[in-house]
């Protein structure tokens, strides 16, 4: 035997990222989706509450509990928009990944118009900033609709859960045209009902059945 030659293994090197699994890594673990989903009840609760004792419109101080109780909605909004990105809720695609990206960044500025018409002085409320940040209230919850319908063709998600964000994410569509149709009171009894029987009935389903969405992202 050529005395040059080791039979010692080599050692191991611990100087190098450890490699990711080849079938993906973990996502989300249960807890987090139990978490995210009672979020999502407890933000809509909220803004049904404040939809039900001062109505869908109001003024002066009605209408800034109004902002940020929607700002507490769209929080909610948030944590489950966190599941479907995570879970890839709506496909695996490039195109299918980034509406949900899409949509971070209408709900991210339709929040920040709630949180600052919900705060700042009157004055201030009627700028043009505020306005045109105003629009994407309605184009966030659009596009959560555009997701709910995607979410279902998918079919990434199972169970009651693969069609309940449809039912929940229905909710401009159901609620402005009757606002337009029967006035306030109905708007408010329709919008507040409708967000108890589709988000926070969501968000109650994702905190019992979290099992019911992939464990992996690329499931």
């Amino acid at each position: 035997m050529d005395p040059h030659v080791s039979t010692t293994p080599a050692t191991a090197r611990t100087d190098l990222p450890a490699r990711e699994p080849a079938h993906g890594r973990p996502s989300l673990t249960p807890g987090t989706v139990r978490g995210l989903g009672l979020t999502l009840t407890a933000g809509t609760l909220i803004w049904a509450a404040s939809i039900f004792m001062l109505g869908v419109a109001g003024d002066g101080t009605e209408e800034r509990i109004g902002d940020l109780a929607g700002l507490a909605f769209q929080i909610g909004v948030l944590a489950l928009l966190t599941v479907q990105i995570r879970t890839r809720a709506t496909g695996t695609s490039r195109a299918a990944r980034a509406m949900l990206k899409v949509e971070l960044v209408l709900l991210g500025l339709a929040s920040v118009w709630s949180l600052l018409h919900g705060v700042l002085p009157d004055p201030a409320q009627d700028s043009l900033a505020l306005a045109i940040l105003d629009l994407f209230w309605p184009l966030s919850m659009l596009g959560m609709l555009v997701i709910g319908i995607k979410l279902a063709f998918a079919a990434r998600w199972r169970g009651a859960l693969r069609w309940w964000p449809l039912v929940a994410e229905s909710w401009a569509v159901i609620t402005i045209p009757a606002s337009m149709i029967a006035g306030e009171d109905a708007a408010t009894w329709v919008g507040g009902g409708h967000l108890l029987v589709g988000y926070a009935t969501l968000g109650v389903l994702l905190a019992l059945r979290p099992e019911l969405v992939p464990a992996r992202d690329d499931v």
